[in-house]
């Protein structure tokens, strides 16, 4: 399968193909949830050519010194599945904060696994801009390409055109750009929730907090729904529940259905969220622990059905990423395989036996898989004792 990736000024044809590149191991039966591949991009990778980066860094890099003399390819945070062993990947909004990002170019970078090899390329990307000035407030850079010090983005998904719905945490807004990473219409906040870099910005109260806004958007399998998942608890509500946001892509507008899931602790987090069908979501679930104190590390599935009538979204448990079973010591590592990262923020379906996680590894800071040492982007494929039974309308039909 052939597909033409435009870079900036460059087109890169490519020719990959899915076995062995995406999806690794095949479909033997396991008995646990099991290693069937590892990919990993090495921490210092950067765009070439790109600009200097990181001039606002301050506290211990692992050894890296700022600032770079171009972008990093790093801080994964959502993904695409474009269907021809190919993904879109969305790179964080840079070194942690508003405050040392404005030197970070908002960016979905285009990455191709090679389990045979255990290597990730990079194969294109595309920045995000705003040519048509759809962001009614001042950016940070008059040219209008997006910076980490002007959203947050978090999850992604691809809509009907080829393009991007993109979730924010700093409004919390939902950003839809085109394919070429423009943006299409102004930012749509979630009525009723502002994190406090909105609120520093407009003079309104917060009742979110920091960063706090969509880490997860699913689509459902017909591409008419976005459901998009707090990251954070909105004042007044159970410490640990958050909102998840029904948003009509027909009419741009939230449909007033909102669903809860709790978090086993209020201290824990969410790392993405994704369905498998109508009513079902594959959502990661993660402690602030790396290394030695990572604990949990969780792949829940949550219904919004909710069978017992408790309010929640009903969960089950479907991987823990500190212990999945590696009989064939895949990359060196032993008979079982852990995911120590202090934030793990990418899942996706690759079929229904198997999904795929990425890390998000916050370079420079994160050093989870060896103390003091940056990480690097890993990317995993797991196999699953039984199906997902997922919609098949989740699998891109082709490649874009």
């Amino acid at each position: 399968m052939r597909k033409t990736i435009q870079t900036g000024s460059l087109a890169l044809v490519l020719t990959v193909t899915l076995t062995g590149a995406a999806q690794a191991g095949g479909h033997a039966k396991v008995t646990t949830p099991t290693l069937t591949g590892f990919a990993s991009l090495p921490a210092a990778t950067f765009v070439p050519g790109s600009e200097p980066s990181g001039s606002l860094i301050t506290g211990n890099t692992n050894g890296y010194a700022v600032p770079f003399a171009d972008q990093p390819i790093q801080g994964f945070s959502g993904i695409v599945n474009n269907g021809d062993g190919t993904f879109d990947v969305l790179s964080d909004n840079g070194y942690g904060n508003q405050a040392n990002s404005a030197d970070f170019l908002l960016r979905v970078q285009r990455l191709a696994p090679k389990f045979a090899t255990d290597t990730v390329r990079v194969v294109g990307g595309i920045n995000l801009t705003d040519p048509k000035r759809r962001v009614p407030w001042k950016l940070t850079r008059e040219d209008r390409v997006l910076t980490g010090a002007d959203f947050d983005v978090e999850s992604i998904v691809e809509d009907s055109s080829g393009g991007y719905w993109i979730g924010d945490e700093f409004g919390p807004y939902l950003l839809h750009f085109d394919r070429a990473g423009r943006l299409l219409s102004a930012p749509v906040p979630l009525d009723g929730v502002t994190a406090p870099e909105t609120a520093t910005r407009t003079g309104t109260t917060a009742n979110l907090g920091g960063s706090k806004g969509f880490e997860g958007l699913a689509k459902s399998p017909d591409g008419r729904y976005l459901y998009a998942l707090l990251e954070g608890t909105v004042t007044g509500d159970t410490a640990g529940d958050l909102r998840l946001n029904e948003f009509d892509t027909r009419t741009g507008k939230y449909t007033g259905k909102r669903y809860v899931y709790r978090l086993g602790a209020p201290n824990l987090a969410i790392g993405d969220a994704i369905v498998i069908d109508r009513n079902r979501f594959l959502i990661i679930e993660r402690d602030g622990g790396q290394g030695a104190t990572a604990v949990i590390k969780r792949l829940y599935i949550a219904d919004k059905r909710d069978r017992n009538a408790d309010g929640l979204l009903d969960k089950t448990l479907l991987v823990d990423l500190m212990n999945i079973a590696n009989p064939r010591r895949l990359a060196g590592f032993g008979e079982t395989f852990t995911f120590p990262f202090q934030t793990i923020e990418d899942v996706v379906v690759l079929d229904e036996r198997t999904v795929a996680v990425l890390n998000d590894n916050n370079f420079p800071f994160s050093s989870g898989r060896t103390a003091g040492v940056a990480d690097n982007n890993e990317w995993i494929t797991i196999a699953l004792p039984s199906s997902l039974r997922p919609d098949k309308r989740i699998f891109p039909a082709h490649g874009r």
